[in-house]
């Protein structure tokens, strides 16, 4: 039996942490409960709390009486913890992007690998799915899906095949999508580029970025002074907005500066170089190819 989902880059996301034996810490990518497990053996009184909006993430729940699980997206971090009393926390993880597990599962339609249903919801209970942002938005929405979370190229001539493909019938499977695309795809870096499509509507489906936006802005409100911001991110998009919070504690990175001039940093990066995994991590797990770990502490 294969593992749900391998962790990756455990043991420097970890030790980013600083992990106090009575702190409170947050793991708001729970997935197959691998960062949170190795957190739950370093505390000796402290406690976790665990978020993840994938329904399948309930399979994996760590049976410990220090560890809260909540089956929701992380956008919601402050609200969630103020119910369970919870005003500050010692440091909050972030693993982004999709599980090992969910890229294995064909009916769930993140990976081009399989065929089965044009889906991509993390969340199983959210109304807008791939098939509906396939089938629905017009060629303009599309191509700026596709050149913003994407990054493609052709993104004019790829939304407009698809428009044209889709107008004779309703596409809803992976094999579908693939032959209604087919001219676009440069043959020589095919795998690179489906992966780029596949990301750019995986990322619109789910609201990932704004829902990264809100994660970020919040920390800043929940961490205790000290307390650490350890984020693996897996595409440029994600990245760029981590680095450029970590380093001004705005999604724009845009410094903010008192009256006498001098700039206001709520947070001090640890990481001044992106650590990534070595040579015998990507090798043993290929999604950690494009995995980048940031670190940042909260000033005073």
């Amino acid at each position: 039996m294969s593992e749900y989902h391998t962790p990756v880059l455990l043991e420097e996301s970890i030790d980013g942490l600083n992990l106090q034996p009575d702190g409170i810490y947050v793991d708001v990518t729970y997935g197959g409960g691998g960062h949170s497990r190795r957190i739950l053996e370093r505390l000796q009184g402290g406690k976790l709390v665990a978020f993840d909006q994938d329904e399948d993430a309930l399979q994996n729940l760590i049976d410990d009486e220090r560890l809260i699980f909540v089956n929701h997206n992380f956008k919601f971090l402050k609200n969630f913890l103020r119910y369970h009393d919870i005003s500050k926390v010692d440091g909050i993880l972030a693993d982004l992007g999709v599980s090992s597990h969910d890229f294995d599962q064909p009916d769930r339609g993140f990976s081009f690998r399989f065929d089965g249903k044009l889906d991509m919801r993390m969340n199983q209970s959210a109304e807008k799915d791939a098939v509906k942002v396939i089938n629905e938005y017009d060629a303009t929405k599309l191509g700026e899906i596709f050149r913003e979370y994407g990054e493609i190229q052709n993104w004019r001539n790829l939304s407009q095949t698809i428009e044209q493909a889709r107008s004779s019938e309703r596409i809803t499977s992976i094999q579908q999508f693939l032959k209604a695309i087919a001219r676009c795809v440069p043959a020589r870096v095919e795998k690179k580029y489906l992966a780029q499509v596949f990301q750019a509507l995986r990322i619109e489906v789910n609201n990932e970025m704004d829902a990264l936006e809100k994660f970020l802005e919040s920390t800043l409100e929940l961490l205790n002074p000290g307390g650490r911001l350890v984020v693996i991110s897996y595409h440029s998009l994600e990245d760029r907005m981590v680095k450029n919070f970590m380093r001004s504690g705005r999604i724009d990175g845009k410094s903010e500066q008192d009256f006498f001039g001098h700039y206001h940093l709520p947070l001090e990066v640890i990481t001044r170089k992106v650590i990534v995994p070595d040579e015998f991590e990507t090798a043993r797990n290929p999604r950690a190819r494009s995995a980048r770990l940031r670190i940042a502490k909260k000033t005073a």
